[in-house]
């Protein structure tokens, strides 16, 4: 399938030629920007019979406490890799508010909250988890590639009864030396805990993504987006 990819200051746009039926917003790493994941979307292979646009969404400038204060594109602040200090409240609840804008927009564009998965990649996957499973409408499914669960002591309280069934694909690196696959194993324990069924892949590797990976996720979306756009 090809895209014309459009450039701006909040995101990277992907747009196939048919239009789109279904959407993917997928969000980068801490120190990484939208454009990071673009060359994906090539790898995918998804068919032309499925037209998906793919948004790369910039997170906003701010210093970072773990990396000394050093000013770089965070979703949220990270003060130490600890349950308390791996994620600040205030910061990924504001990031949870722009996704929320961004599925807002796919539907102005004529893509309802259903046809859209929500995807991100170690801090932006914790973001794709936190803001998903509180979302009041029910989406496509969610991907979260080498990340953690954030507040999972808050979830019950606030998750979204709409999405208490969405899909929900893990991966992760059983060689990550950033977030360690004990981390992304936690978060599958306390999505089961609360209900959800979430499907987990590992790969030998460490905080990357490898082709077998993309493979399963291409898989994945092809099975969910085509089940979304079928209803």
């Amino acid at each position: 399938m090809k895209y014309t990819q459009d450039e701006g200051d909040a995101e990277v746009t992907l747009s196939p030629q048919a239009p789109a039926v279904a959407s993917v917003i997928l969000l980068h790493g801490l120190g990484a920007d939208g454009h990071d994941f673009v060359p994906i979307v090539g790898e995918l292979g998804l068919p032309d019979s499925l037209p998906v646009r793919f948004v790369f969404p910039h997170a906003p400038m701010r210093p970072v406490t773990l990396n000394n204060g050093f000013v770089m594109r965070a979703w949220y602040d990270i003060t130490a890799f600890t349950p308390e200090g791996r994620a600040d409240k205030a910061g990924i609840v504001e990031s949870s508010r722009r996704v929320g804008e961004c599925i807002d927009r796919e539907g102005q564009r004529g893509v309802a909250p259903g046809r859209v998965v929500l995807a991100g990649f170690s801090q932006g996957g914790a973001v794709a988890l936190y803001a998903g499973l509180r979302h009041p409408e029910r989406l496509a499914g969610i991907l979260a590639m080498s990340c953690y669960l954030p507040f999972p002591e808050t979830l019950a309280a606030e998750k979204s009864a709409a999405n208490a069934e969405v899909p929900i694909l893990l991966c992760h690196g059983r060689n990550d030396p950033v977030v360690p696959m004990g981390m992304g194993l936690e978060a599958r324990t306390g999505l089961k805990a609360q209900g959800y069924a979430p499907e987990w892949h590992d790969y030998p590797m460490q905080h990357a993504v490898c082709m077998e990976e993309i493979a399963e996720v291409a898989r994945w979306l092809q099975l969910r987006l085509a089940a979304a756009v079928g209803n």
